[in-house]
């Protein structure tokens, strides 16, 4: 069982960055892809990038791509989501998640654990 709180949500002006990070708890969290997703208001939640468990493959959604980044630190059960050049489309609950196989389409039904998501405001 892995559980999931992000943090690092706010209100910020377009063109500006932000780091959101996903603590986890667990002892197998090394071994997990993680992934993060967003949900904007009256939209289906999306994929937005996610990154396998040694850090050696990310996958990115095309309208992050070049903005957007994700690490992770396995000795601190952590991942991190970088903003830049943030966009008021980017307006949206940006969740975490994990599973322990790797996702074939990051379809969210494919992760089994989720965070209870971070709130992320962009204005114009």
């Amino acid at each position: 069982q892995v559980q999931l709180v992000e943090s690092g949500g706010g209100l910020v002006q377009a063109g500006d960055s932000l780091r959101l990070s996903c603590a986890a708890s667990g002892r197998t969290f090394s071994t997990y892809t993680m992934g993060w997703f967003r949900q904007a208001p009256g939209k289906e939640r999306e994929f937005v990038i996610g990154i396998s468990w040694n850090g050696g493959n990310i996958d990115y959604a095309s309208s992050v791509k070049g903005r957007f980044s994700i690490s992770r630190d396995n000795v601190k059960n952590t991942v991190y989501l970088q903003m830049n050049s943030l966009k008021p489309e980017d307006t949206a609950v940006y969740y975490c998640a994990a599973d322990p196989k790797p996702p074939r389409g990051w379809y969210s039904y494919e992760l089994t654990f989720w965070g209870q998501g971070t709130q992320v405001t962009v204005s114009s």
